[in-house]
């Protein structure tokens, strides 16, 4: 049996290196010349401003120069992408991602219903216990902690907590960055605010944020859009509830036109992890896992910080000495993550069918993408 056709199992290189392949050396060169071969890898919801996005598949095409990256719908959110892949069962062509992207909370629903594939990378043991399914079928890749964008152009008197978003002051002024039937982030930020009205009970928190989102919708403060960038610059929702990684990257892509500053609210400091998975449809397969392979790698780990992500295998890095000075001097004070509330994965995953059920029955508010 060839080497190859090995690799285009849902055995990992890992285990390839223990029980057939004789060494890491020849199970990536048989995962790369099958990837190679495949000749493109489908991505989906990858802004190139979302946790370095742009500049780590820029590193992957340069270092595959044989894989053509196909990069589907960068807006999506995590509801859109397990969609996806249900929509192109058995299709071969473009539409049908290889990998998702998703929160925490898709990866056990995914894995439930079929649409994802085990795959272990090789640095599959360090990433910890608690941000993996056992089995491989998904794996955090990366977190951040919800925060503020806010447009100081427009917006002089910054609020520091969730309850100041309910002040008169901010009417016609805040967004989340997501919609919240569907994108994890927008979700999150819903969870958050309730975390903060209830006084941190994870357990209440999405129940507490619908009824947050109804009072500041009702009061006026509230934007039914997406928010992101764009819309934070143009004004049109001066003040985004966004996980600091994308906050911190539309600030810097502002150069200081307009002025901003992120704010992590010191009422609820919620963390969110995000998670890789692999489609059971992936036309695509060997190139997956390369690209896995390469998000998990030193190199891939350290492109997601430089996107202000704190990776999965941060701790790891950081023991053996590989996090780059200048990347840890833009990092925030290790006070505020040490305020980080990690939500279990049965709180999350109770959260997001309230949020996403009761969305429209609560707050009536249709957040268009």
């Amino acid at each position: 049996m060839k080497r190859t056709s090995l690799i285009a199992t849902s055995v990992s290189v890992a285990a390839l290196l223990t029980s057939i392949v004789p060494s890491y050396a020849d199970a990536m060169s048989d995962l790369v010349a099958a990837a190679t071969k495949e000749g493109q890898l489908t991505v989906i919801a990858l802004p190139h401003n979302w946790c370095g996005y742009g500049a780590v598949i820029d590193s992957f095409k340069k270092k595959y120069p044989g894989i053509t990256v196909n990069e589907l719908n960068p807006d999506a959110g995590s509801g859109d992408e397990v969609q996806a892949i249900e929509a192109n069962k058995g299709n071969t062509g473009p539409q049908a991602p290889d990998v998702i992207d998703v929160g925490l909370g898709y990866g056990p629903t995914a894995k439930e219903q079929k649409l994802i594939q085990p795959y272990k990378v090789s640095t599959w043991d360090s990433i910890p216990d608690t941000a993996k399914d056992a089995d491989g079928y998904w794996y955090g890749d990366y977190y951040g902690v919800m925060s503020f964008i806010v447009n100081t152009d427009i917006v002089t008197n910054v609020p520091k907590t969730w309850a100041d978003l309910q002040n008169s002051e901010y009417k016609n002024s805040v967004a989340l960055a997501g919609p919240p039937r569907t994108a994890a982030q927008g979700i999150q930020g819903v969870y958050a605010a309730g975390l903060a009205s209830n006084g941190g009970n994870a357990d209440t928190a999405a129940d507490a944020g619908l009824q947050f989102f109804k009072k500041l919708n009702a009061a006026g403060n509230f934007v039914p859009v997406t928010g992101n960038a764009a819309p934070v610059a143009q004004g049109t929702t001066p003040i985004v509830a966004a996980w600091d990684y994308n906050a911190l990257a539309w600030r810097d892509g502002f150069a200081g036109n307009p002025k901003a500053e992120v704010v992590v609210p010191s009422d609820a400091v919620l963390a969110g992890v995000y998670i890789q998975a692999i489609s059971a449809y992936a036309p695509h397969p060997n190139a997956a896992k390369l690209w896995e392979e390469y998000l998990y790698s030193d190199e891939g780990q350290i492109g997601w910080l430089a996107g202000y992500c704190h990776p999965i295998r941060f701790n790891d890095l950081a023991k053996n000495g590989k996090v780059p000075a200048d990347l840890l001097a833009k990092l925030p004070s290790a006070d505020l993550y040490a305020k980080a509330v990690f939500p279990t994965l049965d709180q999350l995953n109770a959260a997001n069918k309230t949020i996403t059920g009761q969305w429209d029955s609560v707050v009536g508010a249709d957040v268009s993408k």
